[in-house]
């Protein structure tokens, strides 16, 4: 493939003319940079803007400065460049999507990955919809802004200006010129002490230096609790910013992470089968295949030892969830230095033959695997196992969490079974347009042994209709995509024991439906909107208010100032408190409205020609409209089970996603059926919400009945299990609040959520004023 500037030269010297002079060297210093493919999508992307019409200097801009991005980012964020000033042309003025492109290879360099670049334009969009005034002189400083701040710290930083500020224009802009005194107290509030992106290069060459070879570093986004450096296809991922620990530097800690995976890539000859193992087995395992590593690495680089041992010896605080953390932490100290000792006879014995044999078993990932067993055996003897969550947040700094030394042999079968399939015969799934479908496709009635499958990108309707109504083959013969499988935890309360790995779930694609129909929801209930306005104005985040008569202000308070002088003079005691402070005012709050859609769900109220679906999706609709007007971050997420195999979860919208006709579609198509396996769902919801960075997380259920499943003959089985869900999630931050439609429930929903996190619905036809009105009483 060659592509050829004459076919897009006269266009684009028409739009601008200034590029006649430099269009050739542009485009050779483009083509140095970007394959065939790469560079014909650069060039039909500038002849794309330049038929938006929006002005000679977007054009210009995206011609300059996106070679610069693809040698930081690679060309495949060049469709993502272009989509993203696409987007910005029905929301800005062309002057400012020229800002943004001219800010790319800024972005580019700070951020240094891909996929961050990617959340750089989501965030620049979300932006232009909800403080679109702020964008210039945010694009403005962004030099300024990105050398001090991650991706997430500049998302926090901006959505704070947006929120407070977005009824005061004047002060919007001046605060994402950052010309006020709360915007810089939000920069420095969001600041980090290190960099990935400024001590990268450092790293690189750290480690070229130790093993002579290179290694692959990414930085990745580290703004959700508990997370770790990790390994994913041979490419060591580390925290886009760390902070210093108790005298440690950031660039030390960055140092001591990164040949700590390295030594995991270099001494790991084969991966260890998790096959037959509980995840609490696999943490013990790795914390001595942890020690394994650092010994080969330490007896090649004897400095090492004093870079990992400052971190591992800092004095940690007592105050901890479960004891067994603590002795776990000095067990890995005693394992690093062989001078340190347990409290524990038996864990000072292990520790003591970990040392006499390392040097002969060094090589050997088993001898961790059975020193690991021995240690989980000893914990378990004496009952001292933590949860997996308490020691999955053990105090180590640098360590990683360990993905890169399992093989999940289940995974594998269709890689590693007994047929290996060749690349060039496995099934491709290809997305195509009407036309193709309907003139070259071979058998639009392929099963799934079909060598390739084509999906319609459209609706592709038969000639013949299908029984009453007319449906594409898409809703004919497709197969809707469904996610790999998550595995969680099940409490058994016959023996007080979890079951390991018990149920799975699986995310399923939700079907669309019209979403007019959801506008309909909307004009149906127009007393009830208006209500939900009066929700927003009240609970939306008042911003910045001013605090006054204090002692220890940021600021004078010129008033009280005059009154002391004013007391002074007459010989009085003056008031001392005559300063005041800038208080933020902001909801810091992320939800998840999770809706139960068992078959329960379809029987029709008595008294009305609605099933309990209709109003759930219509309550889902309301709450979902008061949520977006007060601007939380929320999800609406639904689950039914099939068995503890089987639990089905629908994510009708995520956190990322805006409430626009995508949503309301697949509002609009959900159904009902199956059985009601709370616990696991709850449990996987968490797993969503807990990677949001807002600190007050709430998890808000809706259901009409209680847990059930067909394969569990015992009813007290699940709500125990619910019951213990609601723990853990408690545990973790995590609020949990049911709405349950059952009017028996008052023999169950007490002991499963508690005292005062549950509301019983009394008449199910209310559900929908009720919703948003319990969300407003929540989070208040």
């Amino acid at each position: 493939m060659s592509v050829n500037l004459n076919d897009y030269r006269e266009q684009l010297e028409k739009i601008a003319p200034e590029l006649v002079h430099t269009l050739d060297s542009t485009f050779q210093d483009a083509a140095r940079s970007m394959s065939p493919a790469g560079l014909q999508e650069y060039m039909g992307g500038a002849k794309g803007l330049a038929d938006l019409g929006r002005g000679k200097e977007l054009v210009v801009a995206f011609l300059e400065d996106i070679p610069q991005v693809v040698k930081e980012c690679g060309e495949d964020v060049i469709r993502d460049c272009i989509n993203a000033a696409m987007k910005l042309s029905s929301m800005t003025s062309g002057e400012v999507i020229a800002l943004m492109i001219h800010s790319l290879p800024t972005a580019a360099r700070r951020l240094g990955d891909p996929e961050l670049l990617r959340g750089y334009l989501s965030l620049i969009h979300q932006l232009s919809a909800k403080a679109s005034r702020g964008l210039r002189p945010m694009l403005g400083i962004i030099d300024e802004l990105l050398s001090k701040l991650t991706l997430s710290g500049l998302r926090r930083w901006a959505n704070f200006g947006a929120e407070a500020y977005r009824r005061d224009l004047n002060n919007l802009v001046k605060y994402f010129a950052l010309e006020t005194a709360d915007s810089k107290k939000m920069l420095q509030k969001e600041r980090r002490g290190t960099l990935f992106i400024d001590t990268q290069r450092k790293l690189n060459f750290y480690l070229r230096a130790l093993w002579g070879r290179d290694f692959f570093l990414r930085p990745t986004a580290a703004d959700y609790e508990g997370f770790k450096p990790y390994i994913e296809h041979f490419v060591m991922h580390l925290p886009d910013a760390v902070d210093d620990i108790d005298g440690v530097s950031g660039l030390e800690l960055y140092r001591a992470q990164a040949a700590h995976l390295a030594a995991h890539i270099q001494y790991t000859r084969a991966p260890i089968s998790a096959e037959q193992l509980s995840p609490a087995q696999m943490f013990f395992i790795g914390l001595l295949e942890d020690a394994r590593v650092e010994y080969l690495a330490i007896q090649a680089f004897p400095g090492l030892q004093k870079l990992w041992g400052c971190l591992l010896t800092i004095e940690q605080s007592q105050d901890v969830e479960h004891k067994g953390l603590l002795k776990l932490e000095q067990f890995a100290r005693s394992l690093h230095d062989a001078s340190i000792k347990n409290n524990d006879d038996p864990l000072n014995a292990l520790a003591d033959r970990f040392h006499q044999n390392i040097a002969e078993q060094a090589q050997n990932n088993q001898f961790s695997w059975d020193l690991g067993m021995e240690l989980f055996h000893l914990f378990a003897e004496q009952r001292q196992v933590p949860s997996l969550r308490i020691l999955e947040s053990i105090r180590l700094p640098y360590r990683d969490d360990n993905r890169f030394i399992w093989e999940f042999e289940e995974f594998d079968f269709l890689m590693h079974g007994a047929e290996y399939i060749p690349a060039s015969q496995r099934q491709v799934r290809k997305y195509v347009s009407a036309v193709e479908m309907a003139n070259e496709v071979d058998c639009e009635l392929a099963g799934d042994d079909a060598q390739e499958i084509w999906v319609c990108s459209t609706k592709f309707m038969p000639y013949e209709d299908a029984g009453e109504a007319t449906v594409s083959f898409n809703e004919m013969w497709g197969k809707a995509p469904v996610s790999e499988s998550y595995h969680y935890q099940e409490w058994d309360y016959q023996v007080q024991l979890y079951r390991p790995d018990w149920s799975t779930v699986y995310e399923y694609r939700p079907k669309k439906g019209d979403p007019d129909d959801i506008d309909n929801i909307l004009k149906e209930y127009k007393p009830v909107a208006h209500r939900i306005r009066q929700i927003i104005d009240l609970l939306s985040p008042a911003g910045v208010q001013r605090v006054r008569n204090m002692e220890d202000g940021d600021e004078i308070d010129i008033n009280a100032a005059v009154d002391a002088m004013i007391a002074i003079r007459m010989g009085e005691q003056p008031n001392t408190r005559i300063t005041m402070r800038n208080v933020i005012k902001n909801r810091d709050l992320a939800v998840t409205v999770l809706l139960d859609l068992s078959e329960s769900t379809n029987d029709v109220i008595e008294g009305s020609d609605k099933t309990v679906l209709d109003l759930t999706r219509e309550a889902a609709t309301l709450v979902a409209t008061a949520i977006n007007g007060i601007g939380d971050p929320f999800a609406l997420h639904g689950f039914a089970s099939d068995g503890r195999h089987d639990v089905q979860y629908f994510r009708f919208k995520d956190f990322n996603q805006p409430f626009d006709d995508e949503t309301k579609a697949r509002l609009a198509g959900m159904k009902g059926g199956l059985s009601t396996r709370m616990g696991a769902a709850m449990r996987h919801a968490a797993q969503h919400l807990l990677k949001q960075p807002e600190r007050r997380k709430l998890l808000l259920l809706v259901t009409d009945g209680e847990p059930s499943d067909i394969d569990e003959r015992d009813p007290q089985h699940l709500r125990h299990d619910t019951r213990k869900a609601v723990d853990e999630l408690w545990s973790r931050g995590v609020m949990t609040y049911c709405l349950t439609l059952d009017a028996n429930a008052d023999s169950y929903v007490k002991r499963i959520f508690g005292e005062n996190n549950y509301t019983i619905v009394d008449h199910v036809d209310r559900l929908p004023e009720k919703l948003p009105t319990l969300f407003a009483s929540l989070t208040r």
